[in-house]
């Protein structure tokens, strides 16, 4: 039970994020959205260091000089399998008019909803292969980091739950619906960790594989769109300055809970 409450901190956190359309007026100052962009790919970073790639190699340390292997291979499929996804199912990103993918005839709230679910996916795989090392009784990761990795995720979802729902409302959709749509593109996160546990049985060998895998499918996230997103345009310093809160808050939270 206390697994599945890990699984589900990431989701709660995009749902409180997207509720903050019932209480805002207005779409997200720019300069808001830029500093949650940062603050967002700062935590991501940081998660993808502290909680995936470092244990991924600590856990092949008899390999001696060669344990960095596990961990960048898996790395890069990682990249390779978001690029595949960034290529192949269509999206829209903020404050742009056309979608990135495939050619469709989806609506604008619809890829905006799938873009963020595409975050989304190695948020979710990510806490999954953490708990389920965990569970496996691995002494290089810890219970603790697990639920210091789920925070984590939360905390950096939280912005981005607003920053899908509150452009949907001033798009004139429904309070309500654009809640619906927010909170929905966070449901892949416990249903990629509940697989990944379902797994867990064949994914232990694999572990350092399946963590660097995580590791690198949020860096790609990272640097294809959410520092691209907070840098553009005039005060760029701002995403900067949030980029390193974020990642300060997960390097201590990782570091104190693990």
């Amino acid at each position: 039970m206390n697994v599945f409450w890990g699984l589900m901190i990431p989701f709660a956190g995009t749902a409180l994020g997207a509720a903050c359309v019932f209480f805002m007026k207005k779409e997200l100052n720019p300069l808001v959205q830029k500093g949650f962009l940062g603050f967002a790919a700062g935590v991501m970073v940081a998660a993808s260091v502290w909680s995936l790639l470092i244990p991924a190699m600590d856990m092949c340390a008899g390999m001696g000089k060669l344990a960095f292997i596990p961990a960048a291979f898996g790395f890069w499929l990682g990249i390779g399998f978001l690029l595949f996804m960034d290529r192949h199912v269509p999206h829209l990103h903020l404050d742009s008019e056309e979608n990135e993918g495939p050619k469709c005839n989806l609506k604008k709230t619809t890829m905006l909803v799938l873009a963020v679910t595409l975050h989304n996916i190695p948020e979710g795989l990510s806490a999954g292969a953490v708990f389920a090392g965990a569970m496996s009784g691995n002494e290089t990761v810890t219970m603790a980091g697990a639920f210091a990795l789920a925070i984590g995720i939360a905390i950096q979802n939280f912005p981005e739950g607003a920053i899908i729902s509150m452009p949907l409302r001033g798009n004139g959709m429904s309070r309500k619906k654009a809640f619906v749509y927010g909170t929905a593109s966070g449901a892949v996160e416990p249903i990629a960790g509940g697989l990944t546990l379902l797994l867990a049985k064949y994914i232990t060998p694999v572990l350092p594989y399946l963590l660097s895998f995580a590791a690198g499918a949020m860096i790609y996230v990272v640097v294809e769109e959410l520092i691209p997103e907070s840098s553009e345009g005039e005060h760029s310093n701002i995403g900067t300055l949030a980029f390193a809160a974020g990642f300060v808050l997960m390097m201590v939270l990782d570091v104190a809970l693990g």
